[in-house]
């Protein structure tokens, strides 16, 4: 995997960002944190900051997993959301539940 490959899905998820949900970002998110700075390094947010905590869950459930395989996630899934088809009714596309749960 070159580091060109995902610097260039990093382009292309902004471009999207627009387009995704809530959980799509938290998903995109996760594994770009992940990718970049490894294990989550942070102390969890106070829990009446729901985004800031949205965010730490999100990336703390990919904790464990190396770098390189964060990234290559990462470029997989900004591919599938760059290609999936729009959605009909002009809303947002959900992803499936097994993209937002814990890896074993």
């Amino acid at each position: 995997m070159a580091q060109i490959e995902f610097e260039l899905a990093c382009a292309e998820a902004k471009q999207l960002i627009g387009h995704l949900s809530d959980e799509e970002k938290l998903v995109v998110y996760s594994y770009y944190k992940q990718a970049t700075a490894g294990d989550i390094n942070i102390p969890c947010p106070e829990i009446t900051d729901f985004k800031a905590k949205a965010k730490w869950g999100a990336w703390n459930c990919r904790k464990g997993m190396s770098k390189l395989d964060a990234m290559k996630i990462y470029v997989s899934k900004v591919e599938e959301l760059k290609n999936r088809p729009p959605c009909p009714e002009g809303g947002k596309q959900q992803l499936r539940t097994e993209d937002t749960e814990e890896e074993d």
